[in-house]
């Protein structure tokens, strides 16, 4: 049975072959992007987000069946905050009035293994608090204090947005609404996002430094895809606030037992 999807950051990278990949399959997929797709929005301005919601509505006629959470930014800036974390949130909460009508909703939004590296703790509580003005003001902290600083300000949107799958998930307007919501934590990717880590040989050893994936390495947005894909079909009925890591094994070589 065809069902209606709405990918953000659907014009390149992850998005885009998730995009694909539901339609081969017989779907219907409203792109959602900064530009390049069926709906043109900036989820780093409340505008947008509006705009984002407004237009979804228009074309999908008021009902769809999935939300894939997935635009997001590598930069260390404060635009990296606004998108990574207010523009999901902004992304599932205000399209979840739109699930209503399916038979089988499902939500999920893409965070990162960077999730597991220590955030900066000022930045975290101000995301958390969903504190718009107080995060953006200390990402410019972050920024203006250094590299190695503002290196803090991707991962710490990633965990935030972690959290904060985990906290929603369970409550009624999600899963008491029949809405599995979860997240996926993707290792390093191939996509135009991480091309200056994975462009070179050389590029793609120092990387794997700091993110160890012995299972296969480095791999293709469509891999992520199909994650992506069953996450968000009829056969996913009860899996609620989990982020599904899929790193080629960063996270058991990172954690180990620690969530035990």
């Amino acid at each position: 049975m065809s069902r209606t999807y709405v990918v953000t950051g659907a014009a390149s990278g992850i998005g885009k072959s998730t995009a694909e990949l539901l339609q081969e399959r017989g779907h219907r997929v409203i792109g959602v992007d900064i530009a390049g797709a069926d709906v043109v929005a900036d989820l780093s301005t409340a505008e947008g987000r509006s705009t984002l919601v407004e237009r979804v509505r228009e074309l999908s006629g008021g009902t769809i069946d999935a939300i894939i959470a997935n635009a997001g930014l590598a930069s260390s800036t404060a635009a990296t905050v606004a998108v990574n974390f207010f523009g999901a949130v902004a992304t599932l909460d205000g399209l979840r009035p739109l699930l209503a009508g399916s038979a089988a909703p499902r939500a999920v939004a893409t965070c990162s293994m960077a999730s597991l590296f220590p955030p900066d703790e000022e930045l975290l509580a101000a995301l958390l608090a969903a504190d718009e003005a107080a995060a953006l003001h200390r990402a410019g902290e972050l920024v203006a204090a250094g590299e190695q600083p503002a290196s803090q300000i991707y991962g710490t949107t990633k965990q935030a947005l972690a959290r904060w799958i985990r906290r929603a998930a369970p409550t009624p307007e999600w899963a008491g609404a029949g809405i599995p919501l979860n997240g996926i934590a993707p290792g390093v990717v191939a996509t135009p996002m991480t091309a200056a880590f994975t462009g070179t040989a050389e590029a793609r050893e120092a990387i794997l430094q700091q993110v160890p994936m012995p299972l296969n390495g480095i791999f293709e947005p469509r891999d992520v895809a199909y994650l992506l894909a069953w996450l968000t079909s009829e056969e996913n009925a009860h899996l609620c606030g989990q982020i599904v890591f899929i790193d080629g094994g960063s996270d058991a070589v990172i954690r180990g037992d620690s969530t035990w």
